[in-house]
């Protein structure tokens, strides 16, 4: 694991009272056939203590595995997400008032012979330490937590992992290590990059989100690490952001891994990439199109999460006999079909390259001979370039789509946005899952600010452009410049008779109101008109990989 360069720490802006935290007070209780230790201490090599709360039968007479989640919300903060989000899709009925954001329901798992254990990451709320976030120092403190758990007297020895989003992140991180007790974790929508993922997506900085969970995370009365000011410090991927992105092939635990076609600019692609470089012989891999909390807390999730931790943990059950990956193919909200591979891409699947032509704001199978441009206002809420594809036959789209662009612009960079959209036969703008809680999604997204399109050429493919950010390689003003911009993975069926457009502007394409939590750009590099050039010398380009799906 990577060394972390300096820290920089501030005072937290939310104190653990304002946030609903009572001071740490170890109590013994029982409920519903459980005891229930709150503020247990676990000591870690670096001197101080996390905290945990630590829920098991109270009648058992066996020992019982450990299912972990590691949290920086609050292990005190039960999370009605049907009340707290009533679009998320999330039903009253699916958990119990002591489950907290976005961790394993202690009432469910308990009844089937589990131990939950939820941990306040170090640093959060009232701590012994310091906090930092997605840090080496934490995913060692991490491992000394499964250590402890694996070895209490109650244990079996055998710990999962469990949780959604940072609780899936920190899996990454302390799976690395491998810790000698850990058995099996359920990565379930969490990025491995925190720079590529979250901070800059396509060199382009976040502006919403990424200052919004900084202070979500900084409930505390203890310095904690200021990354506000160190996003400003470290514009390009450095040693600071490699310390924040997993070194995935290091992980060798049996995993079943969960990602979605639904939360572009956050897990999407953080997640597949997750599945497709670890190096655990045991490891599923499942995406969907849905909402991400909804699909984590139904019970027929909770079923597939149930027999991946009875075969690895309990031992009472037999392997898993899924296919290695289960994907859907969506058609719209809350439609889609299911499919079985043997890995992630999609084997055999095939490429096709649509050629952009401007003069007609078509996408054609052939290189337009002609030269042509598409002119927009990079600044503009409404004007985009837009070029269309029908298709004649049923097609099934599933993976990473490539975009190449010959653009330039009146200035010395660019922000570029991208987005996929689907229309059907009458017009109309399909709809599909984005984002936790919103119908209105599209096909997929991109992004590239022009300065950061210098490519990683050893991690870079065929179909996945894959940017160094180690420098700015800033536009001669009107120049035409080739890049390349990665489109987020998806799955999408396009019946016969619907169209697949490709937009492209200055600006997001979503503008939900504020506060609705969302993924903004608004600290742009845009000014003027943009121009992408097609056809002739400037062969401009998207390429989508094409697949024969196998039903499940």
């Amino acid at each position: 694991m990577p060394e972390h360069p300096p820290y920089r720490f501030r005072q937290a802006l939310n104190s653990p009272e304002f946030r609903g935290a009572k001071p740490r007070a170890h109590q013994l209780t029982r409920r519903d056939g459980m005891l229930i230790e709150r503020d247990v201490q676990i000591p870690t090599r670096f001197g101080y203590s996390l905290y945990a709360d630590v829920f098991r039968p109270a009648e058992s007479t066996t020992h019982v595995p450990p299912l972990l989640a590691w949290t920086p919300y609050g292990k005190h903060d039960p999370a009605p997400l049907a009340t707290i989000y009533p679009t998320s899709g999330v039903r009253k009925e699916w958990m119990s008032d002591l489950t907290i954001f976005e961790a394993p329901d202690p009432v469910y798992w308990v009844s089937q012979g589990y131990a939950v254990v939820t941990i306040d990451i170090p640093g959060a709320w009232y701590a012994q330490s310091p906090a930092t976030f997605v840090s080496p120092e934490e995913a060692l403190a991490f491992y000394d937590a499964i250590e402890w758990a694996g070895t209490r007297d109650w244990s079996n020895g055998r710990v999962g992992l469990s949780g959604v989003s940072y609780l899936t992140v920190m899996q990454w991180q302390v799976a690395t290590l491998n810790p000698p007790h850990l058995a099996a974790i359920n990565p379930w929508e969490g990025w491995s990059d925190t720079y590529r993922e979250v901070v800059r997506h396509g060199g382009i900085p976040e502006t919403f989100f990424w200052p919004y969970i900084q202070v979500r995370w900084g409930a505390s009365d203890q310095p904690v690490e200021d990354l506000w000011a160190e996003t400003r410090e470290h514009p390009l991927f450095d040693d600071f952001w490699a310390s924040k992105a997993a070194p995935l092939e290091e992980i060798r635990v049996p995993a079943f891994v969960v990602a979605s076609w639904s939360d572009h600019g956050l897990h999407t692609r953080g997640t597949l990439e997750g599945f497709r470089r670890i190096s655990s012989s045991d490891k599923w891999l499942e995406i969907h199109g849905r909402k991400k909390w909804a699909h984590y807390y139904d019970p027929a999730s909770i079923a597939r999460q149930r027999a991946f931790f009875d075969h690895f943990l309990q031992r009472s059950a037999p392997r898993p006999d899924w296919q290695p990956v289960e994907y859907e193919l969506r058609e719209r909200y809350g439609r889609a079909q299911r499919y079985t591979a043997q890995d992630w891409p999609l084997p055999d699947s095939t490429y096709l390259r649509l050629h952009l032509d401007a003069g007609n704001a078509s996408l054609a199978d052939t290189p337009p001979a002609r030269e042509s441009t598409a002119t927009y206002d990079s600044l503009s809420d409404s004007e985009c370039a837009r070029f269309d594809y029908r298709f004649a036959a049923q097609t099934a789209v599933a993976g990473h789509m490539r975009l190449r662009l010959n653009v330039s612009s009146e200035t010395d960079d660019m922000d570029l946005f991208v987005a996929i959209q689907k229309i059907d036969g009458d017009g109309r703008i399909v709809g599909f899952a984005h984002y936790a809680v919103f119908e209105d999604g599209p096909v997929a997204l991109g992004w590239l600010r022009a300065s950061h399109r210098e490519l990683d050429p050893l991690r870079s493919t065929e179909w996945l452009p894959v940017l160094r950010h180690a420098r700015e390689l800033k536009l001669s003003p009107g120049e035409v410049t080739p890049m390349d911009i990665e489109i987020l993975p998806s799955g999408t069926l396009f019946e016969a008779g619907t169209t697949l457009r490709l937009l492209i502007a200055g600006r997001d394409f979503a503008r939900y109101p504020k506060p609705l939590l969302y993924a903004r750009h608004e600290d742009t590099v845009n000014l003027g008109q943009h121009r992408i050039h097609a056809g002739g010398r400037h062969a401009s380009w998207l390429q989508l990989p094409l697949i024969s799906p196998k039903p499940a």
